[in-house]
């Protein structure tokens, strides 16, 4: 599968002489040796792909680089070094007229604070990035109404946006972005302003439309737990620089350092996991020959705690073709719900040393 996004190096400078605060970076300068001179590095040597019809989530701290980032992709900013490539056109490369063009048809932007026009009727507003491509009225209304439609807000297209709670205000800014059939969704932390509730609807009618139109989504958030349940793959940002990149999994059970590891001990493993990422595959080859239930790889981690609670035995987890790919222990399930190793401490009680039997006859005790 071709990459539908790929940056490649991005640098993002601000102050004095940049091209030179660049060529520092790459010789291993930090950002504070520059920040003493009066440069700051938002993004250092940024580089990752995302795939079409996927949602790659970029997060971290506020100062982190994120929303900088984002900006980068769709030219709002000009890398100070780097390259930004869509569809295998270089972005960066473009004239500025060319660059525009991209933007109003190719690229949308769903903002945090909605950037709703007050003035404009929520039909009005969806349709707003039509009008700029110059679509006709009839044609720009009838794309914008199908757009509400699909966010649930078919019946509301006559409403001012101050008539609409701040949920209802963000779908707006979404159909807005569907309406241009965009190749390309890029989403600055635009649920964040939401309360609680109203912010998982909206994660909950993102997946949602992303399973019908498939869109390739960068969606920029500080929340972990919306970019473990939202994104395909997660880009960790610290200090300018992506510290790591991979699925939800990947980050939860192989944190690339201290910094990722300190951001995720808060997360529900429960609702990330699944048996791919916690089985062991140094497997004998028969533990699914007693003909007990079994898993498949993409087994949530919730329902395999189940399994494992009805067998005697590690869980065997079998592939597509009835293949044995791997094993559950009950020990490793208990281990990653308490964040600990698992590898058991030895231990010289006297209870560890009973055999099978003896334990039998003191649980029947």
């Amino acid at each position: 599968m071709s990459s539908r996004l790929e940056a490649e190096g991005l640098y993002k400078v601000f102050g004095r002489r940049p091209d030179e605060a660049v060529e520092r970076l790459r010789a291993g300068a930090d950002r504070e040796e520059l920040r003493a001179d009066g440069t700051t590095a938002a993004v250092i040597d940024a580089s990752f792909t995302v795939e079409p019809g996927h949602i790659f989530v970029v997060m971290g701290l506020s100062g982190s680089g994120k929303s900088t980032l984002l900006r980068m992709l769709n030219g709002l900013l000009e890398p100070t070094a780097g390259h930004v490539r869509f569809d295998g056109q270089d972005l960066t490369a473009l004239t500025d007229r060319d660059l525009r063009a991209v933007r109003a048809r190719k690229i949308s932007m769903v903002f945090q604070h909605f950037a709703l026009f007050p003035h404009r009727s929520v039909l009005e507003n969806a349709a707003y990035g039509l009008a700029v491509q110059g679509v006709s009225r009839p044609e720009r209304e009838k794309r914008a109404a199908e757009a509400l439609a699909l966010c649930g807000l078919a019946g509301w297209e006559k409403s001012w946006p101050d008539e609409l709670s701040g949920g209802m205000q963000q779908r707006v800014g979404l159909a807005r972005a569907l309406a241009t059939d965009a190749d390309l969704l890029l989403m600055d932390e635009s649920f964040s302003a939401l309360d609680p509730l109203i912010r998982r609807d909206m994660q909950d009618q993102l997946l949602d439309l992303q399973k019908t139109l498939k869109k390739t989504i960068v969606f920029i958030t500080h929340d972990l737990n919306e970019a473990m349940r939202l994104g395909d793959r997660i880009a960790v940002m610290r200090d300018g620089r992506i510290v790591q990149n991979g699925t939800a999994e990947d980050i939860l059970v192989r944190p690339a350092d201290d910094y990722v590891a300190s951001f995720i001990q808060d997360v529900d493993r429960s609702r990330v996991l699944t048996a791919s990422a916690v089985m062991d595959t140094d497997v004998r080859g028969d533990e699914a020959d007693c003909g007990c239930e079994t898993a498949t790889p993409d087994t949530p981690f919730v329902e395999l705690c189940a399994i494992s609670a009805r067998l005697t035995h590690p869980v065997a987890v079998l592939d597509t073709g009835r293949e044995l790919v791997g094993v559950v222990p009950r020990q490793r399930l208990v281990a990653l719900l308490g964040d600990e190793a698992a590898d058991p401490a030895a231990c010289d009680s006297p209870r560890d040393k009973r055999d099978k039997g003896g334990d039998k006859a003191v649980a029947r005790a």
